[in-house]
């Protein structure tokens, strides 16, 4: 066996050497797979390099991978894995940035390792939810996300999640997972939550498996919170050493030289002296520096920017040499700006522009993505912000010259609102940072390099225990305690209400006084609104954006104050237009047409939708609704609140978009969509068209899971309809699961199939010999109810046999309700090879095979069964609810979810070699 080189290895994926704690941190922890309570790293160190650690500790000693074969590179990676750590790792960066720095090193990891087994996928950004990973529990993988993307998922509920899917991304992120929490100090609340997850799993009767034997069949769940502040914490942390700190590298980044400087507010707006402190570091834009610019709030920056942009026009500079880097931004635009601030030479080793250059950043700009910038001006936020924002200049030191760094330190009176209304706390802690370096370091002016604040706290610590600390820092949030019988109620997520399953937000961010809820906004061209036809039915609505469901790509998160108000001053707006343009004009000859493909505006035009986290709580609203809202005190704050942490789908005549993708009030252009963009549909994964009933599809990419009849005749026949057209490499939901754009498949040779794909998955996962066999007689099993004569006709099922797949179209009101896995139950215990298995076996293939669509969380449908009478099936159904009691006691709530994930994968598997026209072998 050859030796492992970690140093070559490292430099062959990443480009440069590894530092000391690096190759320390992998030899004395990974290998070992004793993972430390924590990661305390000065910023700019390169934390996100335990993204390449974890994966060479998984390669170490493995064969490399052959790209030429997916299957054998996954068995490799699994099954003769160097090191004890889980196979996927999940890193959370709290902050919505125009580039996720994280997605960027783990696609480095796989484009330099050249391994086709490793699976990227991100719950933001540019490969937002491509769902890879999802697709081979036994493949490494790396997922980044945010808290509430991540953490939902975790506790079932699962964010623009439908709850069918819900528990397979639980099993996946809650079992031989390793959660990375980068700037773990941001977010207490979900410490808290991951830490209880991963202690707590092997206490009796906690949130694990009830048995230790079960408990050593699961895979654990970890957790790496990694974080840049000092703070005090328990446990084995890792930590620089001072062997550590010799590195030359290190050292400069540690010594990097950072003048601070503190400048009163005097008598100006803090908009206008922020610009005035960046000009002046620009020399009045004569120096071509890149300056950053930090404000804690969104006006401030948007005002500030307009400041810069007056000086620039008299320097002659050109206007995107100044940009605007918040939050509440789509993906698309989000990408267009990384280009320009690459451009600008922002991130860190990037040249200096040709001109002075200034980026405004609000907080989305202090974590998750690696800005660099000459100099710096900001307000004041609290402490570990503040060390967020510095490590943000002259972050590689060495020979550069100093960096310069204001702080416009405002009085008490000129703090925002915000903070007044928590003065006694909030205000002293922002001003709290004053006397911290004023007490340690020289007076005048004040070097802030991270070797500076390393000396600082821990001079802190062994004088006041860190109390000053504690005192310059945002206090911890209340948050509630996580139980057993709380996640039990959020695992029945086949339950559409229960009286004990709460929102998961305080269990993730904690009660944070002050934090104004927030509304997602979607703008789409097409919506499931009739043409001068009635209302759509909410089972239309549901079935529409179960196909075409809001993407994490063109979703804009903006603060619910501030959409009600535009919302309905805009509605009473758009209210007149129609009015003075008179009905007639408005419709456009609409009346008689069949070729129109969207209701024109008039006040009964449906012009935006709102859907709750998980496509539940959903309402239509007109022009006609929101102006009453807006007249009545009463109904503006029921709607106000109706909204709030909800998705609200517009009517792109809406407007309200900029062309960056921010929301814009101003703005009353149609919005841009994804739905008929063709730079969009392949990422979101569906694309909508206007067409006639008898219109085909002439591209054998997409099939067609679903048809909305825009307009009908006076028989009710259709004239217009919406196509919704899935992409053919899209995850999609279980009824098009079973429509293949290319081919049908009968229903023995899938299940042979699905059986061998689960066989393979078992054996990677080194699952014991008769859990393994349960998953396997399963796999072989789950869609034996498609056998009913009416999933058949729904489908289009050919004549000459069962199909398990066909090529559609498929006739939803043909099913009655039927569900084919409620269906499957009774042929299973008929089955001689299930009739062998002992009952705690039984029990597992039973649920397994009713839980693959995530049904069975506790309850199944029995409409449109026909193989027993009413009585019977009513007992079929509440044995499926006591048997999942009896597993989840047993497993504990990932557990389950987890080997429901591995049948899961294997269907989804045998459907995908379908789709591709591959063997099940390969």
């Amino acid at each position: 066996m050859t030796t492992f080189n970690f140093n070559s290895r490292f430099k062959e994926l990443t480009g440069h050497a590894p530092f000391e704690w690096q190759r320390r941190l992998f030899e004395k922890h990974f290998m070992q797979g004793n993972l430390p309570s924590a990661l305390d790293l000065p910023t700019g160190l390169g934390k996100t390099s335990v993204m390449t650690i974890w994966y060479l500790a998984r390669r170490a000693g493995a064969p490399v991978p052959r790209p030429d074969s997916r299957s054998a590179a996954s068995f490799d990676l699994a099954r003769q894995a160097g090191a004890p750590v889980p196979r996927r790792l999940v890193y959370v960066v709290d902050r919505r940035a125009v580039v996720d720095q994280a997605t960027a090193v783990a696609e480095s990891i796989k484009q330099r390792s050249d391994d086709s087994a490793l699976r990227i996928s991100t719950l933001r950004g540019r490969y937002a939810d491509n769902r890879q990973w999802l697709e081979d529990p036994a493949a490494p993988a790396i997922i980044v996300g945010t808290v509430d993307m991540i953490g939902s998922r975790l506790l079932f509920e699962g964010y623009g999640v439908s709850r069918g899917m819900g528990p397979y991304h639980a099993g996946l992120l809650g079992a031989d997972t390793l959660l990375v929490l980068d700037e773990s100090h941001l977010v207490p609340p979900f410490e808290r939550l991951l830490e209880r997850i991963a202690r707590d799993r092997d206490k009796d009767n906690a949130l694990g498996p009830q048995q230790a034997k079960d408990r050593d069949l699961i895979p654990r769940f970890r957790l790496l919170p990694l974080s840049a502040t000092g703070r005090d914490r328990g446990g084995d942390v890792f930590r620089l050493t001072e062997q550590d700190r010799k590195d030359p590298v290190v050292k400069a980044r540690l010594d990097a030289k950072k003048r601070l400087v503190f400048k009163p507010l005097d008598d100006k707006r803090l908009e206008d002296r922020l610009a005035e402190a960046a000009w002046a570091l620009s020399d009045e834009g004569k120096m071509p520096v890149r300056i950053l610019i930090y404000c804690n709030s969104r006006d401030v920056a948007e005002k500030t920017k307009e400041a810069i942009e007056k000086r620039m026009k008299s320097a002659q500079i050109p206007p995107e040499n100044v940009q605007l880097f918040v939050g509440a931004r789509r993906v698309k635009e989000r990408e267009d700006a990384k280009k320009k601030l690459e451009g600008l030479g922002f991130f860190s080793g990037n040249h200096a522009p040709d001109k002075a250059a200034f980026v405004i950043a609000t907080s989305a700009g202090e974590v998750g993505v690696d800005l660099d910038a000459d100099h710096m001006v900001m307000d004041l936020v609290p402490f570990e912000r503040m060390v967020q924002r510095l490590g943000r200049v002259n972050r590689l030191g060495g020979e550069r010259r100093e960096a310069h760094i204001v702080v416009i330190e405002e009085p008490d009176k000129a703090l925002p609102d915000d903070l007044k209304e928590r003065a006694k706390k909030a205000a002293l802690l922002l001003r709290g940072f004053l006397p911290l370096l004023r007490r340690f370091l020289t007076p005048a002016a004040f070097q802030a390099s991270p070797g500076a604040f390393i000396q600082l706290t821990e001079a802190l610590k062994k004088q006041w225990c860190e109390q000053h600390i504690r005192d310059a820092s945002s206090p911890d949030p209340l948050y509630p305690a996580l139980t057993r019988p709380l996640v039990d109620a959020w695992s029945m997520t086949s339950l559409k209400e229960h009286t004990g399953r709460p929102e998961v937000q305080p269990w993730l961010r904690g009660w944070i006084d002050g934090d104004p809820p927030q509304t997602m906004l979607v703008w789409r061209k097409f919506l499931p609104v009739r043409v001068r036809g009635g209302a759509a039915s909410e089972r239309e609505v549901a079935d529409f954006f179960a196909v075409a469901p809001p993407h994490l790509t063109e979703i804009v998160e903006v603060s619910t104050d501030r959409v009600h108000k535009w919302l309905l001053e805009r509605a009473k707006k758009l209210a007149e237009e129609v009015g003075k343009a008179g009905a007639k004009a408005a419709s456009d000859g609409a009346e008689d047409a069949d070729t129109v493909d969207r209701s024109p505006l008039d006040i009964q035009t449906v012009v935006a939708i709102k859907r709750g986290r998980s496509g539940k709580d959903t309402e239509l609203f007109t022009l006609d609704d929101l102006i009453k809202a807006a007249n009545s005190k009463n109904d503006k704050e029921t709607h106000k609140r109706s909204i709030g942490n909800r998705t609200l789908i517009l009517d792109a005549r809406m407007g309200g978009l900029s062309s960056d993708g921010l929301f814009d009030p101003q703005k009353e252009e149609d919005a841009s969509t994804p739905d008929n963009d063709d730079a969009w549909e392949t990422v979101i994964g569906f694309r909508v068209r206007s067409i006639t009933p008898d219109a085909e599809n002439p591209d054998a990419d997409w099939h067609k899971p679903y048809l909305f009849d825009l307009r009908r005749d006076g028989e009710g026949q259709p004239l217009r309809q919406l196509r919704v057209e899935k992409y053919k490499g899209a995850l999609a939901t279980e009824e098009e699961r079973s429509l293949s754009p290319k081919q049908a498949q009968k229903l023995a040779e899938h299940q042979e199939w699905a059986a061998r794909k689960a066989e393979k998955l078992v054996g990677l996962l080194e699952l014991p010999g008769n859990i393994g066999k349960a998953i396997v007689l399963a796999a072989r099993l789950h869609d034996e109810g498609k056998k009913a004569a009416n999933w058949q006709r729904a489908f289009s099922a050919g004549a000459d046999g069962i199909y398990a797949k066909t090529t559609g179209p498929f006739m939803r009101g043909v099913l009655t309700g039927y569900r084919h896995e409620f269906g499957s139950l009774a042929y299973v215990q008929e089955n001689d090879a299930f009739k062998a298995l002992p009952d705690d076996l039984k029990d597992l293939v039973l649920h397994l095979v009713a839980a693959h669509h995530g049904r069975a969380r506790p309850v199944i449908e029995t409409a449109g069964c026909a193989d027993g009478p009413p009585s019977q099936l009513t007992a079929r159904a509440r044995d499926v609810a006591l048997r999942f009691a009896r597993l989840q006691k047993r497993f504990g709530p990932w557990g389950l979810a987890w080997l429901e994930a591995i049948l899961r994968a294997a269907d989804a598997q045998a459907s995908s070699d379908l789709d591709e026209g591959r063997r099940p072998d390969g």
